[in-house]
């Protein structure tokens, strides 16, 4: 079993940092980057094998929307740095780093995002970015639309970086903007993504998403599932109901209908994955 790390933008904001939107998790990245680096090292001591860069909110569109002189290639780059040095703490694990590619614009709210041609060109210049920084793989995560899914993976598996696609899916495993999973899943296949994924879903309703996945393709795929409400962290505060414990349970389940790696997404923390790597070891 692969161990992806947890989260990064509500473990930010637990420990003080500053996650407003729309920067949310880049404004760690300009007032606190050691503290990015900390967390990358402690999901790794905890048992990941995969730390994923803060890059989900970095770029050039994110600081245009906070009004703000666009840093994006700069934090970018900063993002991939602090990822490489929190590795490099750790020598005696063997750990990859997967670069983030998020929605250009809300991930819970899929009516606003681009045109086609905005999509095309955004998507494309940060996976460049994120692939000639050196990240081992391009995580396309919460997908929402299978628009928004098909140009993005379109752009990372364009770099020749292996890439996977995660989607965001509802409570009964469509994606998020309502429209089936398997157009998603159909959307992103003629680019030939290395792996599919399903994160920030509720560990209540995964078994849902993930029964659907597997009908719909026979490609490998992974789980990270979110352990409060979908959009709460929007209000400054992740509201948190399932215990590490409690979520190492739903992970075997996940394990038992064939999900390749397994982390966490918001509301996580470094405990849930030492949790995960204890009873996948």
């Amino acid at each position: 079993m692969i161990i992806l790390d947890g989260a990064l933008g509500t473990e930010l904001g637990r420990r003080g940092a500053n996650i407003d939107l729309p920067l949310w998790s880049a404004n760690a990245l300009i007032d606190r980057p050691t503290l990015v680096q900390a967390i990358h090292e402690e999901y790794i001591a905890a048992g990941a094998d995969i730390i994923t860069t803060d890059t989900f909110r970095t770029t050039a569109r994110t600081f245009a929307l906070a009004g703000l002189l666009d840093r994006s290639e700069e934090l970018t780059m900063l993002a991939v740095h602090l990822a490489k040095n929190a590795r490099e703490k750790c020598p005696d694990r063997r750990v990859q780093i997967a670069g983030s590619i998020a929605p250009l614009e809300d991930c819970y709210s899929p009516e606003l995002v681009p045109p086609d041609e905005d999509l095309a060109i955004e998507h494309t210049l940060h996976a460049r970015r994120l692939a000639g920084a050196g990240v081992d793989f391009l995580l396309c995560e919460t997908m929402a639309t299978a628009r928004e899914a098909a140009a993005a993976c379109k752009a990372a598996t364009a770099t020749g970086v292996r890439t996977i696609v995660s989607f965001l899916c509802n409570s009964n495993g469509d994606l998020f903007d309502g429209r089936p999973l398997e157009e998603g899943v159909e959307a992103v296949e003629q680019f030939s993504p290395w792996a599919l994924s399903l994160n920030c879903i509720s560990p209540r309703f995964m078994h849902i998403a993930i029964h659907r996945l597997r009908q719909a393709t026979s490609y490998p795929f992974g789980v990270y599932a979110n352990v409060g409400l979908p959009g709460a962290e929007r209000d400054g505060a992740m509201t948190c109901d399932i215990s590490p414990e409690e979520y190492v349970q739903y992970a075997g389940q996940w394990r038992e209908m064939g999900a390749m790696f397994i982390g966490g997404c918001c509301g996580t923390t470094p405990d849930y994955i030492r949790a995960l790597r204890k009873v996948f070891a």
